[in-house]
């Protein structure tokens, strides 16, 4: 899968906000990538991704999560914005969750 990132332009930022940083490393500007706008999926959407119930319960963490359903913890993210939780402490042990299954459909419904 490619990066969550490769849509996005790569920006040169020259704002006086980085001037220090720009100074400390030799550097005119500096490049990064746009903000990219999540969007969060509606209720047609999600009836057509196909998604796992699960029970938060307490010791859960949502890295853990994306490495058991993708194999990869680096997407804790996309269960975090699916579920509009923005950390795990926003979870109560109990709360139901949607796991999405297909990180394709997930990251399409989302804007990426």
């Amino acid at each position: 899968m490619a990066s969550r990132y490769s849509k996005f332009k790569i920006l040169d930022n020259d704002s006086d906000y980085y001037a220090p940083l720009r100074k400390s490393r030799g550097l005119r500007n500096i490049q990064h990538f746009e903000t990219p706008i999540l969007h969060h999926p509606g209720v047609l959407t999600r009836a057509v991704i196909k998604s796992e119930t699960y029970m938060w319960k307490y010791g859960d963490r949502l890295y853990n999560l994306a490495h058991q359903y993708y194999g990869n913890a680096e997407f804790w993210w996309i269960i975090a914005w699916y579920n509009g939780y923005p950390t795990e402490a926003s979870i109560r042990n109990g709360a139901i969750i949607e796991i999405p299954l297909s990180l394709e459909e997930v990251t399409v419904a989302l804007g990426l």
